[in-house]
């Protein structure tokens, strides 16, 4: 049996920040970096090595955003293996948070655009089958239909 090929030689733990605010809109951030690069995410990124989840959590939303967040519950931990040439294997732990304010000043090297979205607009928008998994759950009454032409 052949072994695939993995662009890591580890699998990549990643931290996920679903900050919603108070008119209950949560952002999201248009990738311009692999993996998931043209899709809409929430901001996150890799733990490094010796840091604590939450502290990576809070760098992370800094670094892509520009924000400070309260880090509340646990939501979920997704399991990721991206197919083809570019083939990853990611943990990824989402925890909702809450900001300390909402002006955006997101990071152009990673970032294309970063956005409040209303619940009623998310399927509307082109995620990855994880990010509409984990809306689900914070949005339950919303169906987060997969959406293969959403805004791209």
């Amino acid at each position: 049996m052949k072994e695939k090929g993995f662009k890591a030689s580890h699998i990549v733990t990643s931290v996920v920040a679903v900050i919603v605010n108070g008119d209950d809109q949560v952002l999201l951030t248009k990738r311009n970096i692999p993996p998931f690069l043209g899709e809409w995410v929430m901001p996150g990124g890799k733990i490094d090595l010796g840091e604590p989840i939450q502290e990576a959590l809070k760098r992370e939303v800094r670094e892509e955003v520009g924000l400070e967040v309260e880090v509340g519950r646990l939501i979920d931990v997704f399991e990721h293996v991206t197919p083809g040439e570019d083939n990853y294997h990611f943990i990824i732990i989402y925890y909702q948070c809450t900001p300390f304010s909402c002006d955006i000043a997101h990071n152009h090297d990673e970032v294309a655009e970063a956005r409040w979205v209303g619940r009623d607009e998310l399927a509307q928008y082109k995620m990855p089958a994880g990010a509409q998994f984990i809306l689900g759950k914070i949005f339950p009454e919303q169906s987060i239909p997969p959406s293969p032409g959403g805004r791209g």
